[in-house]
């Protein structure tokens, strides 16, 4: 597998990052445990969790299973050399039995109410909560995995500065995120001589979100431009395959994935990697992938979350991929 540079931090990660979100929960410790083999054994190293993974999985869980099972993983084979690790607080929900209903589903109405935020101290102990159960005395990136306007980023980021200079964080990273949010950190670092985020993980794919849409977490052209013009940080992008919805139109139809997206640009995007997804030999979904993986301006480094070994293996052959200067210039022309 090949490696991209972080930020500009001299240091490399694989170039197609391992989401943990479902691990210990949707996806069985043993799947677990032959996914993150075999991801290591393709040369893969970045893995990617956070405290609350999957708090919402089952009533009253506290969230943390994700980060359990990396840990046992990691002590059983000696691993943690091998692995850059990356893990996020901030968006574990204040425990209420309100968070589920009758039939378990999760309130993520209120969750996204009660969200722990980026306090201080809530970070200092969200920080000692994840190393305990990942069994490190660091990691290699830390995210503030929803951005939290209810605390000065003052307060935040020198809490932060004080984590790394602490050993327990190697770098720093900030996730669903405005542009204008990342502009105001990067003058704050700068004017306080705190460490810089150089990850930002926001939810990226071929599609584009459709016109007027209002979220923080969707990559839109601004923050590509933004991006473009700063690469000390680089975006991870997860949902890079949008649940997969590009495999089929019987899939797309209703799936609430699509609902940021749908319109007539989404059908002319779709054509155009189907199109080329053909002639490369490859499915839609590794197309994305590829594509993902061959963008220059911002960089970006997709990050997968695979439920089933299947589907992690069906991921695989797009690091292979190689499209030509035409498929891309066609792929980048296509919409409406």
């Amino acid at each position: 597998m090949q490696t991209i540079e972080l930020g500009r931090t001299g240091t490399q990660v694989s170039r197609l990052a391992l989401g943990a979100m479902q691990m210990g929960n949707a996806t069985s410790e043993p799947d677990s445990i032959r996914i993150l083999d075999r991801y290591t054994e393709v040369g893969g190293s970045f893995i990617d969790t956070a405290d609350c993974y999957e708090w919402w999985a089952k009533r009253d869980s506290r969230g943390g299973e994700s980060e359990e099972l990396l840990g046992r993983w990691l002590r059983a084979g000696n691993r943690r050399e091998q692995v850059f690790l990356a893990t996020k607080g901030s968006a574990l929900p204040h425990y209420s039995p309100d968070l589920w209903a009758a039939d378990g589903t999760p309130d993520w109405e209120l969750a996204r109410r009660t969200f722990a935020g980026a306090g201080a101290k809530t970070l200092r102990d969200a920080l000692d909560g994840s190393l305990r159960r990942l069994g490190t005395d660091h990691v290699d990136l830390y995210y503030i995995h929803v951005d939290d306007k209810g605390t000065p980023l003052e307060e935040t980021l020198e809490a932060l500065a004080g984590l790394v200079a602490a050993g327990k964080i190697r770098y720093l990273g900030w996730s669903n995120v405005r542009t204008w949010r990342l502009e105001r950190i990067r003058g704050l670092c700068e004017r306080n001589g705190w460490p810089l985020p150089v990850a930002i993980q926001q939810q990226h794919s071929y599609l584009r979100p459709k016109a007027g849409l209002e979220s923080a977490s969707i990559v839109g052209a601004e923050q590509l431009d933004y991006l473009r013009d700063h690469d000390d940080q680089t975006l991870v992008a997860y949902s890079p395959i949008l649940k997969g919805v590009y495999a089929s139109a019987a899939k797309r139809t209703g799936h609430w994935m699509m609902a940021n997206y749908a319109g007539p640009d989404a059908g002319a995007r779709i054509a155009a990697v189907e199109e080329v997804a053909a002639e490369a030999g490859v499915t839609p979904n590794q197309l994305v992938l590829a594509w993902l993986m061959h963008q220059t301006g911002p960089r970006v480094l997709p990050l997968i979350g695979p439920r089933t070994t299947q589907q992690f293996e069906e991921a695989l052959p797009a690091l292979d991929v190689k499209l030509t200067g035409e498929q891309l210039d066609r792929l980048d022309a296509a919409g409406a």
